[in-house]
């Protein structure tokens, strides 16, 4: 028999306290931030490697003795992607003290916009979320910080438009988990249709994302698609790896969104050999050599302890340390206007519209954020899998900025 969701929730504080570091006597406040998590559910090959690298983010920083001399109680539940258990989590938060949430998925965030605007608690949602809360002025407590859906569907017709010479007259498929996640970037991609003048057909995934067969068989023998778009994330990514290779359909002429962008959707699709080809987009920074990451391997050696194994899935774990990083670049900013640590959610809103020039060695690229601009510029990397891992093939870029733009304009002007 499943537990109740009070009792996972009583489960997930025990697991708090092991996991969040819990301020020490010397602090004269601590800051508290909210962290949803999926390492269950169906996207739960995301939250495994994810949550652990927010954790261990924090775990450092802590180590290091806190931010402005304040240590952070991350406080982490997982919510199964599913929106009824991330709003009873939101409201626990809330009770908590949390001065800025971590909301993971897409139909999490527009059902918790209005509580966030209204509590005055910023909520992060880097490479996920609503393309239009990239305008500050229109959702001031939504910060994407990072390439909305709306940025990475412009990303990948330009990426196909350079890998194919040209879009005028191209079948482009754009093949995608049917959710408001997978939906999302439809608008923004039809319209770079009309203007570019390709054919664009969509196919639907309906969840769990596991059946696709009919789908891609209908992009590579009856479309003749000349590039494919992909947005499936969960367990989804692995099976269309899959599927297109078993219909003959090059997987060079595939570009992922960022949540089908990891080892563990290549493993899953049978290995590095049977990915070959495969194109991803990237948020954040892959592989190892960062020196936050060296931070943290040198932390858990002085413990005596090894590396954790979730270091290795570096696509997921290093999204996870950007993530609470980023978090934690706001609270700094918001500290040094009160340093007797009393922060308000308001005031962390405030910290992150001073972000500028973050880039946490390398792992991200240079991040703006603005009143105006909460996405910071919508910047992604194209990365393939070639001999066995992910090798970059695209420095950072955005891409269409001028129809992205017209988007969130027109979005703000119904407001």
């Amino acid at each position: 028999m499943r537990r109740s969701f009070p009792r996972l929730i009583g489960a997930a504080v025990a697991v708090w306290t092991t996991l969040a570091s819990v301020a020490s006597a010397t602090a004269s406040h601590e800051i508290v931030m909210g962290f949803l998590c999926d390492r269950t559910g169906a996207t739960q090959t995301v939250g495994v490697n994810m949550c652990p690298g927010a954790q261990d983010y924090v775990r450092l920083v802590n180590a290091k003795g806190g931010v402005e001399g304040h240590k952070i109680r991350l406080i982490e539940i997982d919510h199964e992607y599913k929106v009824p258990p991330a709003v009873e989590a939101y409201e626990r938060y809330k009770k908590e003290g949390a001065v800025v949430i971590a909301v993971y998925g897409t139909p999490i965030v527009y059902a918790l916009t209005q509580r966030l605007t209204e509590d005055r608690i910023p909520g992060t949602t880097p490479g996920f979320g609503r393309g239009d809360a990239t305008d500050g002025t229109r959702y001031p407590y939504i910060f994407p910080i990072a390439a909305t859906y709306w940025s990475q569907g412009a990303a990948a017709v330009d990426f196909a438009r350079k890998q194919l010479g040209g879009l005028k007259g191209k079948k482009i498929a754009y093949i995608f988990y049917d959710n408001p996640a997978g939906r999302e970037p439809i608008p923004v991609i039809e319209d770079l249709s009309a203007q570019e003048g390709f054919q664009l057909k969509t196919f639907a995934v309906p969840p769990p994302g596991v059946e696709m067969g009919a789908q891609v068989l209908d992009i590579a023998q009856r479309y003749h698609a000349d590039f494919v778009i992909a947005h499936l994330f969960g367990r989804s990514p692995s099976v269309s790896i899959k599927e297109f290779k078993r219909v003959g359909y090059p997987l060079r002429k595939v570009v992922s969104f960022v949540w089908g962008s990891a080892e563990a959707d290549v493993e899953a699709a049978g290995g590095w050999s049977a990915a070959e080809g495969y194109h991803v987009m990237q948020f954040a920074g892959v592989g190892t050599d960062y020196p936050v990451l060296n931070e943290i391997r040198e932390m858990y050696k002085k413990e005596g302890k090894p590396a954790p194994k979730e270091m290795a899935s570096t696509v997921y774990y290093n999204r996870g340390v950007v993530w609470a990083a980023v978090q934690v670049e706001a609270v700094r900013n918001a500290l040094k206007a009160k340093p007797d640590g009393r922060i308000t959610g308001e005031d962390v809103k405030k910290g992150f519209e001073k972000i500028a020039s973050f880039t946490l060695g390398g792992l991200v690229p240079p991040l703006k954020i603005t009143p105006n601009d909460h996405e910071g510029g919508g910047l992604v990397q194209i990365y393939q899998v070639k001999g066995g891992q992910f090798v970059k093939v695209t420095d950072w870029f955005s891409a269409y900025n001028d129809v992205v733009g017209k988007h969130i304009k027109a979005a703000s002007a119904k407001k």
